[in-house]
């Protein structure tokens, strides 16, 4: 929970700053590209916002009208920062974009003044979107350490598989997000110059129309893998197939009548089995192997936090 904390913060003091550097670059040059990464960065910085909302709310005690806790809050949480990704920064960067293509606008290209030197306005959206790469490179850093050290935990192939099996969803959010960010931080670089470089807008058009797409994109990758999640998935089944085979392979268990496993939080996991003992076990006996094969399950996969094992005639 710490490292997802500190990954949140990274990226949320990374984008205040970001925001309105990025709008001040808007307001000198009016490009396109610039005003759809100034709703990008503001979005984003709603989204960290967000992200720590659902953080703190997770870490409430259960009580009963939760009685497993509520660590589902960050998925909620998470699949509302994937519709405002959609909703706000994607829509509208697109929308921009499209708007600038159709009307052929050409961006102001204001001369600024600063300790007597003046200079073309658009060296400001240089300067503040390569200042914006290098802090979402920082935050994307910073992301990308904690969802490596999770692969390395889970002996996950890639990020990729990461993507679709991952609980820690505030982790996975970020590391989206980031990632988008620097991509677009850099599309955007890219619109500017060239529109500078050949007086041809299209460019600087095209590249917000862009961003906005792409922002689009994943806002809904990002709100199906949440969707998975709140919906009650279950450990991966290689996993699963492991806590399985120490409850068959339990001296005294005949059968495994029926194996569940539900995620009720990140890294959280309840296992729940109708299990078959052996009909010369007294009671004490398989209340003994109950407890023993409860630890069991626990030290083999350290995100089973409740066991629930129910003795089967």
């Amino acid at each position: 929970m710490a490292e997802s904390r500190s990954v949140v913060v990274a990226a949320l003091v990374a984008n205040i700053a970001i925001a309105a550097l990025k709008f001040v670059g808007y307001l000198l040059t009016g490009s396109a590209a610039m005003l759809s990464e100034t709703y990008h960065s503001i979005s984003d910085t709603g989204n960290q916002i967000f992200l720590l909302i659902g953080i703190r709310f997770a870490e409430r005690e259960r009580d009963r009208r939760h009685p497993f806790g509520y660590g589902k809050a960050q998925f909620f949480y998470s699949f509302l920062v994937s519709v405002l990704l959609f909703g706000i920064a994607g829509w509208e960067s697109a929308k921009q974009g499209y708007a600038a293509l159709t009307s052929g606008e050409v961006s102001r290209e204001g001369a600024v003044s600063l300790l007597g030197y003046s200079f073309p306005g658009v060296w400001v959206n240089y300067g503040v979107l390569a200042g914006a790469i290098v802090f979402e490179a920082y935050a994307l850093r910073q992301a990308y350490l904690e969802m490596s050290q999770q692969i390395d935990d889970h002996g996950w192939s890639g990020f990729r598989e990461a993507f679709r099996k991952t609980s820690d969803v505030t982790t996975l959010t970020a590391l989206t997000e980031d990632t988008v960010a620097t991509s677009g931080a850099g599309i955007a670089l890219l619109g500017v110059y060239l529109s500078r470089v050949t007086g041809n807008p299209v460019y600087d058009a095209a590249a917000a129309l862009f961003i906005g797409l792409m922002l689009m994109g994943f806002a809904v990758a990002l709100a199906w893998e949440n969707k998975r999640l709140l919906l009650g998935e279950s450990l991966p089944a290689a996993e699963e197939r492991r806590l399985r085979a120490v409850v068959a392979d339990w001296d005294g268990v005949d059968e495994i009548v029926d194996f569940r496993t539900v995620y009720f939080g990140p890294e959280e996991v309840i296992v729940t089995a109708d299990v078959g003992f052996g009909p010369d076990l007294e009671t004490i006996g398989i209340d003994d192997r109950i407890t023993d094969i409860e630890d069991a399950l626990m030290s083999t996969n350290p995100q089973v936090r409740k066991v629930y094992i129910e003795p089967e005639a």
